[in-house]
């Protein structure tokens, strides 16, 4: 198998990560360049999928084994607008952060908080609560037990920064020091960050830019 990159383009093939207990798919679909993850475990077969973004038929065809949840990382309407119809033809559980479930059409059934837990057989993903590019967006980590961490920022981490704060300072400050302390202060360089959109990165990559956020305010 190639080495992974996370580089995947809309229309083209999915992108895939072989950890040692799990199984990482990355894809892309349009028409805002969004990614979606589906992660499924080598021993149960158990498998979850992180934003069912859109094109719901590129997606199902990742699933011919079936799904147990979707977990959407915030409610903006890019990210979910294939969930209804994942929903449908798999009848997974849905989970979003506690905060932006309302604002997510269809229905939650396992509203998510800061530090929680998220067991589905034997994936675990610690849900990380960050306020700023919207009022409960989640970033989820799952630590590998034999290697790296690996964390899927949805839009509030990427490559050269924190996500869109539309100008407003208090939510820029508010997601900068989220992103800092719960994440960046944390976690190690070796971290490997999977975003909502674009390319992948790292903690390390990204750590040394963090005062230059800081004072863009962006």
């Amino acid at each position: 198998m190639p080495d992974y990159t996370g580089d995947v383009t809309q229309g083209g093939p999915p992108a895939v990560r072989d950890l040692p207990a799990l199984t990482i798919t990355k894809v892309s679909v349009g028409p805002a360049d969004n990614n979606a993850y589906l992660l499924r475990s080598k021993s149960s077969g158990t498998q979850v999928l992180i934003d069912a973004a859109n094109e719901a038929p590129t997606l199902l065809a990742l699933l011919p084994d079936g799904l147990q949840a979707v977990i959407t990382t915030h409610q903006h309407g890019d990210h979910w607008q294939a969930l209804e119809a994942v929903v449908a033809a798999t009848a997974a559980r849905t989970h979003a952060g506690r905060a932006d479930a309302e604002g997510i059409p269809v229905k939650t059934d396992v509203p998510v908080d800061d530090g929680d837990v998220l067991r589905f057989d034997d994936i675990e993903l610690t849900a990380i609560h960050l306020v700023g590019h919207t009022p409960g967006s989640i970033a989820l980590l799952y630590r590998d037990p034999t290697g790296t961490p690996h964390l899927f920022t949805g839009d509030c981490l990427f490559p050269g920064g924190v996500g869109g704060t539309f100008g407003n300072k208090e939510a820029f400050d508010s997601l900068y020091e989220g992103v800092v302390t719960k994440i960046f202060d944390r976690l190690p360089d070796e971290t490997w960050v999977y975003p909502g959109h674009g390319k992948d990165t790292t903690l390390g990559a990204e750590r040394p830019q963090l005062e230059e956020w800081r004072a863009r305010g962006w």
